[in-house]
């Protein structure tokens, strides 16, 4: 993820998808050797030469231009956040010049975002960390998603449980879709995150548990978990179509509070409430997750408060 060769690997499958005819070139029907653009033609569409566009791909160009990296881009006809992903990951000698950061602290969500998630007792909740880490959730996510507390700190992540926990397939009616997401977004994070370890070894671990992880990072897919629509096969009400949406503060983009919204007099609505009523005595009213990093077995100060406030 951090070699020299991620750019190289980011851009080559960006190009294979490209045909000659979807970018004005002459060739369809041809035989070619390589599957979509090949690299002169980039360089072409680009305005550089054959020899630099090469060295970038091996890695051995380390201070491209925003304006090269632009161009770049509209070659490839890139979206948004893949150009944004492009210039992180061609750029990183400032980050390199740097000293190297301390180790990582735990990861304690954000007092305004643990008051909007107890805020929204009728809405599943859930904050998102780096990694896509649950950090802390609501007793209607909990209803929604599963006891997030009965599983192992570590564990508590997003993209491991949809793509390692078999209840996940079956929870989510569109499970192709929701898992292409996490892949997309897990890559996001390895342009923001080159240098994480922890990040290193979830990519790993799932590399190797599951084909399908493998064969979607592969295509090094990117995109940012914004908002949309996801249907839902719950085993106690049936059928949910939940609008999701996801609020970053501005100054703290490394947490996010994720909501999910029935739309009012659907179906849906009736059947959330009805989960909920159903789940009421079963389900500890809010679930803060221990920071991440905190020793199985020893509660984290979230709990710790909990505890001295009920005394």
């Amino acid at each position: 993820m951090s070699s020299p060769t991620a750019l190289g690997v980011f851009l080559r499958s960006r190009h294979a998808r490209l045909l000659p005819q979807e970018v004005g070139l002459p060739g369809a029907g041809a035989r070619r050797r390589v599957a979509g653009l090949r690299r002169e033609e980039i360089a072409e569409l680009a305005g550089v030469s054959v020899d630099y566009y090469t060295r970038m791909e091996q890695g051995r160009v380390r201070n491209a231009s925003p304006a090269v990296l632009d161009a770049l881009a509209r070659a490839l006809r890139l979206e948004e956040q893949e150009t944004r992903h492009l210039h992180r990951i061609a750029r990183p000698a400032a980050a390199t010049r740097r000293a190297a950061p301390a180790a990582e602290e735990p990861q304690r969500v954000r007092p305004m975002l643990r008051t909007l998630l107890r805020s929204l007792p009728e809405l599943p909740a859930l904050v998102m960390g780096q990694r896509m880490d649950v950090l802390a959730w609501n007793r209607a996510a909990s209803a929604l998603f599963g006891d997030f507390a009965a599983l192992e700190p570590a564990t508590r992540n997003i993209a491991r449980i949809t793509f390692l926990h078999p209840e996940s397939r079956s929870l989510y009616a569109d499970w192709d879709e929701c898992a292409r997401g996490n892949v997309a977004h897990l890559g996001m994070e390895a342009g923001r995150r080159p240098d994480d370890p922890r990040l290193r070894e979830l990519i790993g671990e799932l590399a190797m548990k599951s084909r399908e992880f493998r064969t979607w990072w592969a295509e090094r897919p990117v995109r940012d978990k914004t908002s949309g629509v996801k249907r839902f096969h719950h085993p106690v009400v049936g059928t949910l179509e939940l609008a999701y949406e996801t609020l970053r503060a501005a100054d703290d983009p490394a947490q996010a509070l994720i909501t999910y919204a029935p739309e009012p007099g659907s179906p849906s609505e009736d059947a959330l409430r009805l989960l909920l009523a159903w789940t009421a005595q079963q389900t500890p009213a809010d679930h803060p997750a221990p920071p991440t990093g905190t020793a199985q077995g020893r509660p984290s100060d979230d709990h710790a408060r909990r505890e001295d406030h009920a005394r």
